[in-house]
């Protein structure tokens, strides 16, 4: 319903995806602007940044136009609107993450797309079956990874009311920080991302094993193919919370 109706409308809807992918754009714009003046970044060139940037803003753009409309939680509990997805005969989390389905979303995940075919193309990396794989394996769990940080954090609305910002600072900011080489940041921060929410999954612990990057923190070489473990964790955890959220629920009572 919500794709025929951002499309009755196509010239809106080409503008705001262009838009989109040209304000997402931006980001790469800054990291390409830093290259003008030096020539590696915490040791990784330019097109080993972009690859990193490429994955990031793609498994990110992929989870937040599949479930992305989960961050809107906060409204619907303040008013009470919960209700009504709870007494309709489907699953809850699939009625909200569909709910309002901005299909113009596409403009960031074409945009990183881009980024990550030119990154790959100027890598000349020896490819092996098992590198391929990798590559695919990171763009489903990496989208996976942030998909579970999206319920997770909006299972917190119905304790906080309004926990976006909050959100906000695991998805797109977490998003932002993965765009950027791993050795730029302080080793706890790194360690926060393996141990804590396992972002470092996402992209940067495959990308040290594509890229022959020697790995900062010294983890065991099995840790670049652990993504598949860190995202099924993710989804049992984000799971668990969405579960616990929606029990505790109570309507405004209007």
């Amino acid at each position: 319903m919500w794709i025929r109706a951002a499309l009755a409308y196509p010239a809106s809807f080409w503008m705001t995806a262009v838009g989109n992918m040209l304000l997402s754009g931006l980001d790469f714009a800054v990291i390409a602007v830093m290259f003008l003046h030096t020539h590696a970044l915490g040791g990784w060139s330019l097109p080993q940044v972009a690859f990193l940037y490429g994955t990031s803003g793609l498994t990110l753009g992929l989870a937040d136009l599949l479930v992305g409309s989960m961050d809107q939680l906060g409204v619907r509990v303040r008013d009470g609107s919960v209700d009504t997805v709870l007494v309709r005969p489907v699953p809850a989390l699939a009625q909200i993450a569909g709910d309002r389905f901005a299909l113009r979303r596409l403009g960031r995940v074409t945009q990183s797309g881009a980024v990550l075919v030119w990154s790959v193309a100027h890598l000349h990396l020896d490819w092996t079956p098992l590198k391929a794989l990798l590559l695919v394996s990171l763009v489903i769990c990496g989208t996976v990874i942030f998909g579970s940080v999206f319920v997770g954090g909006s299972a917190f609305h119905f304790f906080m009311a309004d926990a976006a910002e909050v959100q906000n600072s695991f998805t797109y900011g977490g998003a932002t920080m993965l765009q950027y080489p791993p050795t730029i940041y302080a080793r706890d921060i790194v360690r926060g991302t393996v141990y804590g929410v396992p972002l470092a999954f996402v992209n940067w612990l495959p990308a040290l094993h594509l890229l022959g990057r020697p790995d900062p923190l010294g983890l065991p070489s099995w840790y670049a193919f652990a993504s598949p473990i860190a995202a099924l964790l993710c989804v049992v955890v984000a799971g668990l919370l969405w579960r616990t959220g929606i029990r505790s629920y109570r309507s405004t009572g209007s």
